[in-house]
C-alpha cells in the first residue's frame, strides 16, 4: 500500500469551508430533507443513493426552464438500456441559461498573443448572439441541423455556438490546426448544413493561411448536404477574405447582413435534446462522434464549475484550450454562473512564457484551468511565478488532461502560493464532465485527486468485476450508476453496438472509463495511474505509466519529456516496459544518467517497475489537445502498422518508434559498432 501513498502528504487545508459553494449545497439539502450530512463524503453518498439529488441540484443551480422537471420521475427508460432519459417532460434551452445576464458586466475577455485585449459585456454578447441566430434562422437552420466550425478560440466561436443552441441546432467544432483528413473524418459523418471557418490565423508568431484547407473540406462536403460556408475575417489583418472558388461561400459580414430585427428566441426543448457533437481521440482510426445532450452538459458542467471548482458570479475563469477539446464546451458554462470567461487565442510560449503568466496576473484570474505539461514547462525553465506577479485574484488551479504527479503537485502548490486550492480533476470527452474532482471543503494531499464528483457512483473494479476500492489496490475506474451527461449515442450508431463496445463491454451494464486508479483508504483521495488500456504488465505486475513519470520529475533539469509504454509481441511470453526520454537542449543522455534513473525507479517503486530498456528519442507524440499518445506507440513497437489520424499534432514523430520493434537486433548492432 505504501508503494502508492508514500508521497501523499498534506499540502493544503481549507480556511473557511463554510463559505464555499459546496457547503452551501450541503446545507440546502440538509434543510430541504431534514438531514444532517456533515461533510463532502456524506454529501456524495447521498448524491449517489438518492435520485432526488438531481432535483436538489437543479434548484441550487437555478436552471432556467419553461417546464420544470417532474418531482415524481427523474428518469425513464431511454434509447439504450444502459442510458436512461433524464427529466422527462422538462423543457429548457442551453443558450438561455448562459445568457440570463443582460447587464454591462464583462462576460468575455478575448486576448491573443499580440494586439489589444477586447472585453464584451453580457449585453453585447446577447446582442451578437441575437444577430447570428437571426441570420441562421433566415438561412434555414432548424432544430436538429448540424453546424460545424473550423475556428480559433474567439468571440465569434462562442457567438456561433450559442446562436446554434438557441435554435436547437447541434454544434461541432475543430481547431484550425487539425489536418484536412482529420476534419473530414469527423464532418463527413455528421454532414453539417453550415460550416464557419477562419481564413487566416497566427500561432506562435507564425501566420497561417487556411484557404486551401477550406477549399478541400467544403469541396468534399458539398455532396453531403453542406448548404453554406461562412468565411470569418482574417485573424491577422481583420479584413474579409473571399474565396470565390468555394461554392456557396459568403463572408461573415455579408452573412450577418441577412439578419433582421427579430428578438432573440430560445427554443424550448427536452432535456435530452442533442447540443454538441464531440469526438474520441481517433489516434488509431476514425473518431467516434459522441452526441451530448443540452440538459446533461448544462447541469453537469455547471455543477462541476460552481460546486466543485467553487467559481461564483463576477469571478473570472480562464481555461487554456482550443476549440477542438471538450474543455472548450466545459468552459462556456462559466457564463451560466455569471462569471467572466477569458478566451485566449495563441501559444502561451509566444512571445514568451513570462508574458503569459503576467497576463494571468493582470486579469485577476480566479480559477485557472491548465495542464501538467504547462506547469512542467514553467518549472523546467526555472521560472518563479510569484516573482512576476502577486496573483492576488487567483483562488484555484485545476490541472487536467494528464496525470499531475506528486512532485509537480508540490512544486505548483508552492510556486503559485500556499493558499491556492490546487486540484487535479479527471473526466473525459465521453461524458463532458468529471468523474473525479476537487472540493474546496476538503484538504489536498500530494498527488491525489480530492474526491469523487457528486452524483457519480465511482468504484474501483478488478478484472473480475469485484470492488477493490477498500483494499488500496489499483483497478479500473467504473461508474456503476447512470448520470445525466452520459452520451446520448454515437452519430450513425443506430443499434448502440459501438457505444456498448466502447464503454459497457468489459463489465456489462457498467460504465468503464478506461482509467487505472487507486483510492487511499485513509484520505479517500484518488491517485490516477494512467490509462487502463496502457497499463504496464510485466510478469503479471500491473502499474500505470503515471508512476514512472512521477519519479522522472526529479530529473526535470535534464529531461524535456518522456514516454513509458509496454511492448508485447507475438513471440514474447511476457510484456516488457520501454522508457523513451527526450532530453532538454544542451543535455545529453549518458550511461550515468540512465543508471541514476533506474536506481530512482527501483528505490521509489520496486525492482519490477524498472524498464527493460531506456532509449533517447527526438520527439514524443501528442494529440492536438496536448495529450501524450501512449497507446499508438505501444501498438507500433508491438508490430502494428499504424496510420496516424488527423488528431496527432506531430504525426511524423510516430515514425521514430518503428525501429524499436526488434530491440535486440538494434542493441546488438549498436554494440557491434562500439
Amino acid at each position: 500500500m505504501d508503494l502508492y501513498f508514500s508521497q501523499s502528504k498534506l499540502l493544503w487545508t481549507p480556511r473557511n469551508p463554510e463559505f464555499t459553494n459546496t457547503d452551501l449545497l450541503r446545507r440546502l439539502i440538509n434543510r430541504k430533507h431534514g438531514l444532517s450530512l456533515q461533510n463532502y463524503h456524506e454529501l456524495h453518498k447521498y448524491s449517489v443513493e438518492h435520485d432526488e439529488f438531481w432535483l436538489d441540484l437543479w434548484e441550487f443551480l437555478g436552471i432556467i426552464s419553461s417546464v420544470p422537471p417532474e418531482k415524481e420521475r427523474v428518469t425513464v427508460p431511454g434509447r439504450f438500456k444502459e442510458i436512461p432519459t433524464w427529466f422527462p417532460g422538462a423543457l429548457l434551452n442551453y443558450a438561455e441559461n448562459l445568457l440570463w445576464r443582460k447587464d454591462d458586466a464583462v462576460a468575455i475577455t478575448a486576448a491573443r498573443e499580440t494586439g489589444p485585449i477586447e472585453h464584451y459585456t453580457y449585453r453585447q454578447l446577447r446582442g451578437m448572439v441575437r444577430q447570428m441566430a437571426s441570420a441562421l434562422r433566415i438561412s434555414g437552420l432548424q432544430v436538429g441541423d448540424r453546424v460545424a466550425a473550423i475556428v480559433t478560440n474567439s468571440i465569434t466561436a462562442v457567438v456561433v455556438a450559442l446562436a446554434v443552441a438557441s435554435i436547437g441546432g447541434i454544434f461541432s467544432t475543430t481547431a484550425t490546426d487539425m489536418g484536412v483528413q482529420g476534419i473530414l473524418d469527423r464532418y463527413r459523418q455528421i454532414q453539417p448544413k453550415f460550416i464557419f471557418a477562419d481564413t487566416e490565423v497566427d500561432y506562435a508568431g507564425k501566420q497561417i493561411k487556411l484557404a486551401n484547407k477550406i477549399r478541400e473540406v467544403a469541396g468534399d462536403l458539398g455532396g453531403t448536404g453542406l448548404q453554406q460556408t461562412i468565411l470569418l475575417p482574417s485573424r491577422i489583418t481583420g479584413k474579409e477574405v473571399e474565396l470565390e472558388d468555394v461554392k456557396n461561400s459568403v463572408t461573415l459580414s455579408r452573412f450577418l447582413q441577412t439578419a433582421d430585427d427579430r428578438e432573440l428566441q430560445f427554443e424550448q426543448l427536452p432535456f435530452s435534446q442533442p447540443l454538441f457533437i464531440l469526438y474520441s481521440s481517433g489516434t488509431s482510426g476514425k473518431p467516434k462522434c459522441i452526441v451530448h445532450s443540452a440538459g446533461g452538459v448544462l447541469l453537469q458542467t455547471k455543477k462541476d464549475i460552481h460546486v466543485n471548482l467553487n467559481l461564483s458570479i463576477n469571478e473570472t475563469y480562464f481555461q487554456y484550450t482550443t476549440t477542438g477539446w471538450m474543455m472548450w464546451t466545459f468552459m462556456l458554462t462559466g457564463l451560466a454562473i455569471g462569471a467572466r470567461v477569458i478566451l485566449y487565442d495563441g501559444s502561451p510560449f509566444y512571445p514568451d512564457l513570462r508574458t503569459y503568466l503576467k497576463f494571468i496576473d493582470s486579469q485577476h484570474v480566479t480559477l485557472l484551468g491548465t495542464s501538467p505539461r504547462f506547469l512542467a514547462e514553467i518549472q523546467g525553465r526555472g521560472i518563479q511565478p510569484l516573482q512576476l506577479g502577486r496573483f492576488e485574484g487567483l483562488k484555484s488551479i485545476a490541472s487536467t488532461g494528464a496525470v499531475l504527479t506528486p512532485p509537480m503537485f508540490e512544486w505548483a502548490q508552492h510556486a503559485f502560493g500556499d493558499d491556492i486550492h490546487l486540484m487535479s480533476p479527471s473526466g473525459g470527452t465521453d461524458v463532458c464532465t468529471g468523474f473525479l474532482t476537487g472540493a474546496a471543503t476538503l484538504p489536498v494531499y500530494c498527488g491525489e485527486t480530492q474526491c469523487k464528483a457528486l452524483g457519480h457512483k465511482v468504484e474501483v473494479f478488478d478484472p473480475s468485476g469485484n470492488n477493490i476500492e477498500h483494499t488500496g489496490q489499483p483497478g479500473e475506474l467504473v461508474c456503476t450508476k447512470p448520470h445525466p451527461s452520459l452520451p446520448l449515442y454515437f452519430w450513425g450508431d443506430h443499434t448502440g453496438e459501438k457505444l456498448r463496445e466502447a464503454y459497457f463491454n468489459m463489465y456489462p451494464g457498467i460504465w468503464r472509463q478506461g482509467d487505472f486508479i487507486v483510492v487511499n483508504p485513509k484520505t479517500k483521495g484518488i491517485i490516477i495511474l494512467g490509462r487502463s488500456d496502457g497499463v504496464l504488465n510485466p510478469s503479471g505486475v500491473r502499474f500505470g505509466s503515471g508512476e514512472i513519470y512521477a519519479v522522472l520529475e526529479r530529473f526535470s533539469s535534464d529531461l524535456d519529456d518522456s514516454l513509458c509504454i509496454g511492448q508485447r509481441r507475438a513471440q514474447d511470453k511476457d510484456e516488457r516496459v520501454l522508457l523513451f526520454l527526450k532530453m532538454r537542449e544542451g543535455h545529453k543522455f549518458t550511461p550515468q544518467l540512465e543508471t541514476q534513473i533506474r536506481n530512482a525507479i527501483r528505490t521509489s517503486l520496486s525492482a519490477r517497475h524498472v524498464p527493460s530498456y531506456i532509449f533517447e528519442i527526438e520527439e514524443i507524440p501528442y494529440t492536438v489537445n496536448g495529450k501524450k499518445i501512449e497507446i499508438a506507440v505501444k501498438q507500433i513497437v508491438s508490430g502494428s502498422n499504424l496510420q496516424p489520424s488527423g488528431t496527432v499534432a506531430n504525426p511524423e514523430s510516430l515514425k521514430l518508434y518503428y525501429k524499436f520493434r526488434e530491440i535486440e537486433k538494434m542493441v546488438n548492432l549498436a554494440r557491434a559498432k562500439l
